[in-house]
């Protein structure tokens, strides 16, 4: 007879019941079917016609129920990510956590001179060095955004410099379909062409509609871009809970999945099966400063909440940690980066973007990703517990020692030390008199220290040389066809 004893422990936690699931799904649908969402771009709207959508004045599409309960079903559970050398390197389903960088930061504290400066490719490449270290960190973004890269290739230069400092999988955004179309080429370059890609694929899309309930025509374009290669896309909406959307809690997280619920529509109908990463972001706006608050409790609470969503729906879901509205590496940014690293790891959240992050999501530094790395290395080893076997539990060298003895030079404290207890990279574990002796450094003082070694030290792997060609050729090609479509300023 079965007992129902577990070996393995682990820390759980959710925020809504079943039933409230549920309510906030019917509610959605609401919006859905009664309200609906605007679609800037034609050849989605008459897809979406012939899928059985309502049409309304302005490119409003309303969507049935059944339709949008049809493409959750459709969208698949599992989305397997690979590195560019083609190994294994994220399995986002279920509960099953990675955590990487974000995009688009304008700012950067200088790591050697403590500048706070526009950020630069350089920014890129580093942190793009840094995560290829880092052993606790599973995808590269762009984390900074190139202020003197071109407008309509920057995107583009930000993806080139990502593939050659780090192999890790790239979580990437882009201006547009033609800029997506150049990126996803590059890629299939590495990989051996696009049915390679498709099977193998290294690369996420990071792209979002407009709140409220709008889908812009260059959003639309990606989605179905993806949807027709094959290319994991993760559309998620970015609410500001009292500006873009509702200002309380219930009624953001409505709005929010409501628009998330349609993203998943548009791409499933443009091709059923096709690997999407849905969930959304609904934060408050501060009502005294204006800005939008990644460090407080509420925006956390809606995180929480779209984590249950989607694991109910099981599709897997993005999320944000390793944040802070601190403008600079300090008690702040210590605190609000770790509960919020801490929090989406219960959460289960998939794929956790944005570590790093600080200034409300403006400013960053590589010594931000290294504390963050730091951060999620013990957040690691707290979520994955331990087990209560007959060998873990010591019985045997616990009676061999017996009363008044030791277990430090125990064959069983030698067998299992290293696989029980996490060890820290930067963390102080000195007893005060040998911390003295080396110089009483704070955690900020080796921090630095050890950001810098790594980007002094540290080589990434190469693309290969034929590889670089490649890439070279549809770099040079890209920017020509651009030339033409945009202007330059």
């Amino acid at each position: 007879m079965n007992s129902g004893f577990r070996s393995q422990v682990v820390p759980s936690y959710r925020l809504l019941t079943e039933e409230q699931i549920k309510e906030i799904h019917l509610a959605s649908l609401d919006i859905l079917e009664t309200v609906g969402v605007r679609v800037n771009h034609d050849e989605a709207i008459e897809m979406l016609r012939a899928a059985g959508c309502r049409l309304k004045p302005g490119n409003v599409v309303q969507m049935p129920g059944w339709l949008v309960e049809q493409c959750i079903r459709s969208a698949p559970s599992r989305i397997t990510v690979f590195n560019r050398r083609g190994e294994e390197a994220m399995r986002l389903e279920g509960r099953k956590i990675h955590f990487g960088l974000g995009t688009d930061l304008i700012k950067t504290h200088d790591v050697r001179t403590g500048e706070l400066r526009p950020s630069t490719l350089d920014d890129v490449r580093n942190a793009a060095r840094v995560v290829d270290y880092c052993s606790d960190i599973d995808f590269v973004a762009s984390f900074a955004l190139p202020n003197e890269a071109q407008t309509n290739m920057m995107y583009v230069e930000c993806f080139r410099a990502e593939l050659e400092n780090t192999v890790k999988p790239i979580f990437f955004t882009a201006a547009g379909q033609e800029d997506l179309a150049a990126m996803i080429e590059i890629a299939a370059a590495v990989t051996g062409g696009e049915q390679a890609l498709r099977e193998k694929p290294f690369l996420i899309n990071y792209s979002e509609p407009t709140p409220p309930l709008v889908h812009s025509y260059g959003a639309v374009s990606k989605v179905l871009l993806c949807a027709d290669k094959g290319i994991p896309i993760c559309y998620t909406p970015a609410d500001v809970m009292g500006a873009s959307a509702p200002v309380t809690v219930a009624g953001g997280i409505v709005q929010a999945n409501a628009e998330a619920l349609s993203g998943i529509v548009i791409h499933q109908v443009r091709g059923r099966g096709s690997p999407i990463i849905s969930g959304f972001f609904a934060a408050p706006m501060d009502m005294l400063s204006s800005v939008f608050v990644y460090g407080g409790p509420e925006f956390r609470l809606t995180h929480s909440a779209y984590a249950d969503i989607y694991h109910y729906y099981g599709i897997p879901c993005w999320g944000t940690a390793g944040v802070t509205d601190s403008h600079g590496i300090d008690q702040q940014a210590g605190f609000e980066s770790a509960l919020t690293i801490l929090m989406a790891a219960l959460d289960g959240t998939n794929l956790i973007h944005d570590i790093g992050y600080m200034g409300a999501g403006l400013i960053g530094s590589p010594a931000s990703i290294v504390m963050s790395n730091e951060i999620i290395g013990w957040v690691k080893r707290m979520i994955r517990g331990f087990e209560i076997t007959p060998e873990l539990m010591g019985l045997d060298v616990i009676r061999s020692v017996g009363p008044g003895g030791d277990f430090l030079a125990e064959e069983h404290t030698l067998k299992h030390y290293r696989g029980e207890l996490w060890r820290p990279k930067i963390s102080n574990r000195d007893d005060p008199d040998t911390w003295l002796q080396k110089g009483g450094k704070t955690f900020g003082q080796r921090l630095i220290e050890d950001t810098l070694a790594i980007l002094d030290g540290h080589t990434p792997e190469p693309l290969p040389a034929e590889v670089a060609t490649k890439v070279a050729a549809i770099m040079a090609k890209t920017e020509a066809a651009l030339k033409e479509m945009y202007f330059i300023a």
